[in-house]
C-alpha cells in the first residue's frame, strides 16, 4: 500500500514538473521547436513545409571559410 502511493506522489510530481517548465510556452514556440530539427536542410525544410503547412524557419548551409575545409566524416 505505501508503494503505491509513493508511486502515485512520484506521478504527481513528474506532472507538476513538467507543467512547471512548459508554464511559460506558447503553441507557436511548440510548433517551432518541433520544426527545428529540419531547419538545417533546405530541400527537407521544404518536403516538411508540403506536408504539413507550416513554414519551416531554415538556415542556409554553413559556407567553407577561406583557408578551411568542410569535411564529412
Amino acid at each position: 500500500m505505501f508503494e503505491m502511493l509513493l508511486n502515485g506522489l512520484g506521478v504527481v510530481f513528474l506532472w507538476l514538473s513538467v507543467e512547471y517548465c512548459l508554464r511559460h510556452e506558447t503553441a507557436q514556440s511548440l510548433d517551432d521547436a518541433s520544426l527545428t530539427p529540419f531547419a538545417d536542410d533546405p530541400e527537407v525544410a521544404q518536403r516538411v513545409e508540403q506536408a504539413t503547412g507550416k513554414t519551416v524557419k531554415a538556415v542556409a548551409p554553413e559556407e567553407a571559410r577561406p583557408g578551411w575545409v568542410n569535411m564529412d566524416m
